[in-house]
């Protein structure tokens, strides 16, 4: 489409994928196209697309590779992020799985910051160690990367806002330094949905989403998708798309870009009610501390202003050291909030973060219980008001046990 590159955010949103006029008319939104077999005119045009493919160039030969439902998805999500191209996978998780085999071999190292989303952990134990991969943890706001970073490193994997806590991390300057020594930077981008932080601009080669999150935004698909900055990278990590056999349900492909049409609407409510609640939260009597970069006080906030343009739906806070127990019965005595693991879709979650998944993360020094919650699209006084019923309810939990 003419000029879209150009286009702010918000209309590239709306436009980017968007299928052609044939004819002089068509739909609005792409037609859901399910096939497994692609079929061709002749054996010259068989062979010349095949060659494309096998080149890096997003064609598709088979029903695996997708069609029109994917390629627009595809296309929308790389005008999002700015980046050369984007490729579908069937969940996040896929996604960091795909990315990490596309970028690591056998006998060599990536350096990935300690507060990442745990099952690449799970990931790093069951997998990647099989095959002689390496994967060190460090903390970026402690130690210095460039001592860190050895012939064999090849990948700095990262994710700002960091899970569980939200640590922000300086990605201009950590991304400096492994591009200085010849290493591929990626990170995990799903807290801001792509629409509030830029990584590829920031210098990361590859952004990472997890698409069942704010993407698709109604907790009904599981999709990941991978936007690296260059036809390199593109091709890279497609022939291991390939190699893996991945596939991803046009049905899923098109509410997913159903789903991206209201990202920046969805996301400034998410934004305005975690704000709303984290400001609450700050000034409650039972709350020790309170993890959401947007507050002024949190130790992420210049650093969150700086490179972010907004912020997303995820708050945690600590209970005071000395009260076992009381994340349960907090989160039991929501009504308003479900108890889920996944987050990014209009409801509002709660969950008790586990304590080893806490010890994982440098930042962490402290010694109460930690509750997540995701902010939802409901009305914040309602939110505000359950929130505070809950906290009555562990206080009088903690008189009838004293």
């Amino acid at each position: 489409m003419s000029g879209l590159d150009q286009a702010h955010v918000q209309t590239r949103l709306v436009h980017a994928g968007s299928p052609e006029l044939n004819g002089g008319a068509g739909p609005v939104n792409v037609p859901v196209v399910r096939t497994s077999t692609v079929r061709f005119a002749d054996t010259a045009t068989h062979a010349a697309l095949n060659g494309q493919r096998a080149a890096g160039e997003r064609v598709a030969t088979y029903g695996r590779h997708g069609l029109d439902t994917h390629q627009a998805l595809e296309a929308a999500v790389a005008s999002l992020e700015g980046g050369y191209r984007s490729i579908l996978a069937p969940s996040g998780l896929s996604a960091i799985v795909l990315v990490l085999l596309a970028t690591l071999a056998p006998g060599e190292h990536a350096l990935v910051s300690d507060s990442v989303y745990s099952p690449v952990r799970r990931v790093d134990k069951t997998l990647l160690q099989r095959y002689g991969i390496e994967l060190e943890y460090f903390s970026p706001g402690k130690d210095d990367l460039e001592t860190l970073i050895r012939p064999t490193t090849r990948l700095l994997y990262l994710e700002s806002p960091s899970s569980l806590l939200y640590e922000v991390l300086d990605l201009p300057a950590l991304a400096a330094t492994a591009r200085r020594r010849g290493v591929l930077v990626a990170t995990d981008n799903t807290w801001s949905g792509g629409l509030y932080y830029q990584p590829l601009a920031l210098g990361a080669h590859i952004s990472i989403q997890a698409a069942t999150k704010y993407l698709a935004g109604h907790s009904d698909v599981m999709m990941g998708v991978v936007t690296v900055d260059s036809a390199e990278l593109a091709q890279r990590i497609g022939a291991t798309y390939d190699a893996l056999g991945l596939a991803v349900g046009a049905d899923d492909a098109y509410l997913t870009l159903r789903g991206m049409r209201t990202l920046d609407v969805r996301l400034a409510r998410h934004h305005h009610n975690a704000l709303s609640v984290a400001q609450y939260l700050s000034r409650h009597a039972d709350v020790a501390r309170v993890f959401y970069p947007a507050l002024p006080q949190d130790p992420g906030h210049a650093l969150w202003q700086r490179d972010f343009s907004g912020a997303s739906g995820l708050v945690s806070f600590a209970f005071p050291a000395g009260q076992p127990g009381a994340a349960a019965r907090f989160i039991d005595a929501l009504r308003y909030f479900s108890i889920g693991a996944s987050w990014g879709g209009y409801e509002s979650l709660a969950l008790q973060a586990a304590p080893e998944r806490l010890a994982e993360h440098s930042v962490w020094e402290g010694a109460g219980e930690v509750v997540r919650l995701h902010i939802g699209l409901e009305h914040p006084l309602d939110l505000v008001g359950d929130l505070d019923r809950a906290f009555g309810v562990v206080r009088d939990g903690l008189r009838r046990s004293a």
